[in-house]
């Protein structure tokens, strides 16, 4: 079997691909463009691979494929109906990155709700040593008991946030994009009210039909003007164009992002203007990435790839 890993960075530098070896024959490739795509698959059994378009144009030439493994959850950049027509087989990792992205989630809302960077400041340009008091809280902020978080996609991170929500005594309620019913305990809700009572309202939803471009300018219009939106599911739910305007207009207090529409930041990136932290932070697409998440993420995929060799099904999206 010839395996091409065509992002081998997207999983970090200091990742090790040596399972694979034991695989089959190993080409890695630390970036692969689109337009590369098609000359580097053209002999390949398996791809591994994160982000690049998995459709005709990137895989027609590529004759002997089998397997597609992605080195990610979502699997928006599969063309599910063209990979079926070719028999080519396609697996995804769920799940893995649970922990660490609801970690993340509370750590972007920190950041912003409790004014961190301003304080850390305070102290560290000497103004702390010049203060005639033991303590300063010119920038107000908030406990979280009390408040009602509101989760947009209860799946495995949603639920965890959920979770973790609740130990700080925050209400809980829910909302499903796609009008499913969730079966938990947390209390759901139609998307105005999710947007009018929240007071954090954090994004766990996959990318599809029912969620790009949900969070616009009239959802953003109906928020709270105390109120701070995370998202660390696909930068393409929240218009940033909109998001710009409730910030610097005041609509909410602030937002915390980890995905953006474009990846990496376009340069006309709207939200790139605003500077101050107190009300945005955004970090570049890292809350899966803690060490022991991309180890175990690339070990699934080997799982993955051991599992359809011996003819079983295991994290099949196709």
């Amino acid at each position: 079997m010839k395996i091409a890993i065509l992002e081998g960075l997207s999983v970090g530098e200091d990742m090790v691909f040596t399972p694979f070896q034991n695989l089959g024959e190993v080409v890695i490739y630390p970036k692969t463009s689109a337009e590369e795509m098609p000359a580097r698959v053209e002999d390949a059994d398996i791809i591994v691979a994160n982000k690049l378009p998995m459709d005709e144009e990137t895989l027609k030439e590529a004759r002997n494929l089998k397997l597609i493994c992605l080195t990610a959850t979502g699997i928006n950049n599969l063309d599910r109906e063209y990979l079926k027509k070719r028999g080519i087989a396609a697996c995804n990792v769920p799940a893995y990155s649970t922990n660490a992205v609801a970690q993340h989630t509370f750590a972007l809302l920190f950041y912003v709700w409790e004014k961190l960077r301003y304080y850390d400041e305070y102290v560290k340009s000497g103004e702390y040593t010049r203060a005639g008091a033991f303590s300063c809280f010119p920038e107000r902020f908030y406990e979280l008991s009390g408040k009602t978080w509101g989760i947009i996609g209860l799946g495995a991170i949603g639920r965890k946030v959920a979770q973790i929500a609740q130990a700080f005594d925050c209400r809980v309620i829910c909302y499903s994009a796609s009008g499913g019913r969730y079966d938990s305990p947390y209390e759901q809700v139609d998307f105005d009210t999710i947007l009018r009572e929240s007071d954090i309202l954090s994004i766990h939803a996959p990318l599809n039909a029912y969620t790009e471009n949900l969070i616009d300018a009239e959802a953003l219009g109906k928020m709270k003007n105390t109120a701070v939106l995370v998202n660390v599911a696909r930068g393409p739910i929240v218009e940033q164009e909109a998001l710009y305007t409730a910030l610097t207009e005041n609509w909410i207090a602030g937002a915390a992002l980890d995905v953006l529409k474009v990846e990496p930041m376009a340069p006309d990136n709207p939200l790139a203007k605003i500077r101050d932290s107190r009300k945005l932070v955004i970090t570049p697409h890292m809350a899966w990435a803690p060490v022991e998440t991309r180890f175990r993420c690339v070990n699934e995929v080997v799982k993955n790839i051991e599992a359809f060799l011996e003819g079983k099904e295991r994290n099949r999206v196709c």
